[in-house]
């Protein structure tokens, strides 16, 4: 679904382009610590940081952080629409809040006009945990409610000009995450920001975001996406670049295919993917590799790659630019690895 596009510095936000956020996990103020934070996010593949404002020292840091960064940064505040005014004067390139909690009708307007003369979009929204009441009291923690407290939001800020808008209804429950938005798709076109909220730490958040996410994405909903693990906020723009290449929104990787392996495995095929995905890990060209591990579904998978390998004890079959080659089992690792290094030049 192709959303209306805001800007947050040079980022463009919406019509049709996916961008990765994530955010900080140290103290703002502590600049040190949150530029150098950032600048492993940038390498990472972020798009799009966002900083959460606790006081006046963390709203003034913005003006040092942006120094020394290479992408925008959103300010993060709830309760407050004078740390939303300074943070926004200190440099901010997009605000997160929630109008409803920032004081009153006045403290609204104060906002909007200070984000309208500088020119940057706000993102309202709604979680399970913050839904407004009386949508709460009439709906319950349900898709509607989320939606229409997000929705109220939009119109709090649109009362007062502001159209550079971002939303999101998220919930730490995938089935009404998904169904949220797919309804909050049908009500608005302003973009949409994604996540799972919450989702927790390990594998199991990870499926839990590659299961919520992802559906939405193949439905073509999603403007900004975030993944919300408990840990290192590195660990969050891997894991949604892997979402977006899961979902063939991005080409500039090198994508591997290995086999589960079984019983018919009789070379080192586990070994190989391993280390095959740790040389390409970072890697920006697109090709696609595979490594298989028997004769019965390997060749067929291989020979569609820029590089397969398919094994057996005596010999393995490696494919490259449309060309077989029958290698013994004991040369085929340094010869794939040759040509590994061929392609990736």
């Amino acid at each position: 679904m192709k959303t209306k596009i805001v800007r947050a510095g040079g980022l463009e936000i919406g019509g049709g382009t996916v961008s990765v956020q994530s955010m900080t996990k140290v103290k703002t103020s502590d600049v040190e610590n949150c530029v150098a934070q950032i600048l492993k996010l940038e390498r990472a593949g972020c798009g799009l940081i966002r900083s959460s404002v606790l006081d006046e020292e963390d709203a003034r840091a913005f003006c040092e952080i942006k120094k020394r960064i290479h992408i925008p940064i959103a300010a993060d505040i709830h309760f407050s629409a004078r740390l939303a005014l300074i943070a926004v004067e200190h440099g901010a390139d997009k605000l997160r809040v929630n109008p409803g909690n920032l004081g009153g009708e006045n403290e609204i307007a104060l906002v909007a006009d200070c984000v309208k003369r500088h020119n940057i979009p706000v993102r309202v929204g709604a979680n399970t945990g913050s839904i407004e009441k009386k949508y709460y009291e009439k709906y319950g923690r349900s898709a509607k409610a989320l939606v229409y407290s997000a929705l109220e939001s939009v119109r709090a800020f649109e009362k007062h000009g502001v159209h550079d808008l971002v939303v999101s209804v998220k919930a730490s429950d995938v089935p009404l995450t998904v169904e949220a938005y797919r309804l909050l798709s049908r009500e608005t076109d302003y973009p949409l920001h994604v996540g799972v909220t919450e989702a927790g730490a390990g594998d199991a958040a990870l499926v839990k975001s590659s299961v919520g996410i992802g559906s939405l994405l193949l439905d073509g909903i999603g403007d900004t996406i975030r993944v919300s693990l408990t840990g290192d906020p590195v660990d969050e723009v891997y894991a949604a670049r892997n979402i977006l290449r899961a979902c063939g929104l991005e080409r500039e990787f090198v994508e591997v295919v290995s086999c589960p392996t079984c019983g018919r495995c009789e070379y080192d095929c586990r070994g190989i993917a391993e280390r095959v995905n740790a040389r390409v890990s970072g890697v920006k060209k697109s090709a696609k590799i595979a490594v298989m591990g028997c004769v019965v579904n390997g060749p067929g998978e291989a020979k569609e790659c820029d590089l397969g390998i398919a094994g057996g004890k005596e010999y393995c079959v490696i494919f490259s630019g449309g060309v077989k080659e029958r290698v013994p089992t004991e040369d085929a690792e340094a010869v794939f690895f040759g040509k590994l290094e061929e392609l990736l030049k």
